[in-house]
């Protein structure tokens, strides 16, 4: 017996894998009345849902909640909720996990609307690689709406606050009724073929049966094959259709629709303005630059013209004449100066400076110079120059000086 006891945690997870493995549980619709509905600080929603039978807790969990209930849930509000059956191991307890909420009412016709979107989707018209872009400056905006009503007046009023220069062209369409999808699909067919930039498909909010025209595949097909970049605009914030999904962009309301469609002339202008300041900024710093390259071209023809040249190489050649007249006025005071030292030297080494000094020059009769007492002879005929003239003589006889040592 003991081998057939089991923990409690054990006992909570194989009942919720039984709970996982039930395709039906993962994907369920329960209708009922909503009771002890509390909104957590967190986002989540915890609240039940009951009948005359019995109850079913149920949470709602934050990021769940964004995307799945477009209404505030109360007390006693009867109500269609999709989600999964699963065990709260901690508890023991099964709970609903609520995907998506709608009020009971229209649970047909939302059961209608996720068939459809699913179909639509794997068709791939949901796809963003079939997205249009929306022209940046738009001059001729087509809208599909009906002719009376808010949502064509919040168009034409943003459109003449933004860019009064902007023309609407409006396709007076049933938006609700039997006949109203028939009706946008022409309008968008028409406009589409008139030639705009851009169109605007939508209405005002209302209860899914209101927007249902939205809906339908034939205007879902029509807004597919626009030529023309679509922004539908249906209802408010909290409305989505098929035409959000299948549009090029969604639009929350009519009035988001037109500042999404219609720039603003304002803002357009402002930034011409800058563009025009940023323009004449760079145009009047190549201006600067230009005017810079033609003075230095200006310089360096100057420089390189025949005259400017001929100009330099007279300069420069009277400058080497200078300097070729310094280095010879140079060079002759230099020879100058040799010259008097030579003159000096000649000077002291000249005969008549050593006669002047009372000395003579005595010359044989032969004419030779008289050096030594043994170049003559006793009656031998002598010349004896003086400064002032010469002196004839004979010798009577000679006498041989004394030597140092001898």
């Amino acid at each position: 017996m003991a081998n057939n006891v089991y923990s409690v945690k054990q006992v909570n997870a194989y009942i919720k894998n039984m709970f996982v493995q039930d395709f039906m549980l993962n994907r369920i619709y329960v209708k009922g009345e909503v009771s002890n509905c509390k909104y957590h600080t967190s986002g989540h929603i915890y609240f039940s849902l009951k009948d005359e039978s019995g109850a079913i807790a149920c949470v709602m969990f934050a990021g769940d909640r964004r995307r799945g209930l477009a209404f505030r849930m109360q007390e006693g509000q009867k109500v269609i909720v999709l989600g999964s059956v699963n065990v709260y191991e901690r508890d023991g307890r099964y709970q609903l996990y609520a995907r998506e909420i709608v009020p009971d009412g229209e649970g047909d016709l939302y059961l209608r609307f996720e068939q459809l979107k699913k179909e639509l989707e794997e068709m791939g018209m949901f796809a963003q690689e079939f997205k249009q872009p929306i022209p940046f400056y738009s001059r001729k905006i087509g809208i599909v709406t009906a002719p009376t009503g808010a949502a064509v007046r919040d168009i034409m009023n943003i459109s003449r606050r933004r860019n009064p220069y902007v023309q609407l062209i409006l396709y007076p369409a049933l938006v609700q009724g039997e006949q109203a999808a028939e009706s946008i699909v022409k309008g968008i067919r028409t406009l589409d073929a008139y030639g705009v930039d851009v169109m605007i498909v939508g209405r005002g909010g209302g209860s899914i049966e209101d927007l249902w025209a939205f809906n339908e595949e034939i205007v879902a097909r029509a807004i597919f094959e626009c030529r023309t970049p679509v922004i539908s605009a249906v209802g408010h914030e909290t409305d989505t259709t098929i035409a959000d999904y299948v549009a090029d962009l969604r639009a929350p309301t009519p009035s988001a629709a037109a500042e999404l469609a219609v720039m603003d002339v304002r803002q357009l202008m402002g930034g011409l303005e800058l563009f025009r300041q940023q323009l004449m900024d760079r145009m009047e710093q190549k201006f600067l630059d230009r005017q810079n390259q033609a003075e230095q071209l200006r310089r360096l023809l100057k420089y390189l013209s025949p005259q400017y040249q001929l100009n330099e190489k007279r300069q420069y050649a009277g400058e080497l004449q200078e300097k070729l007249g310094q280095a010879m006025r140079q060079k002759l005071l230099e020879r100058r100066h040799q010259v008097q030292l030579l003159a000096q030297g000649l000077d002291g080494a000249s005969p008549l400076k050593k006669l002047s000094q009372g000395y003579s020059y005595t010359q044989t009769q032969d004419g030779k110079a008289l050096r030594s007492v043994e170049e003559t002879r006793p009656g031998d005929r002598l010349t004896i120059h003086v400064t002032d003239g010469r002196v004839y003589a004979q010798v009577l006889e000679t006498e041989q000086a004394e030597r140092n040592g001898q």
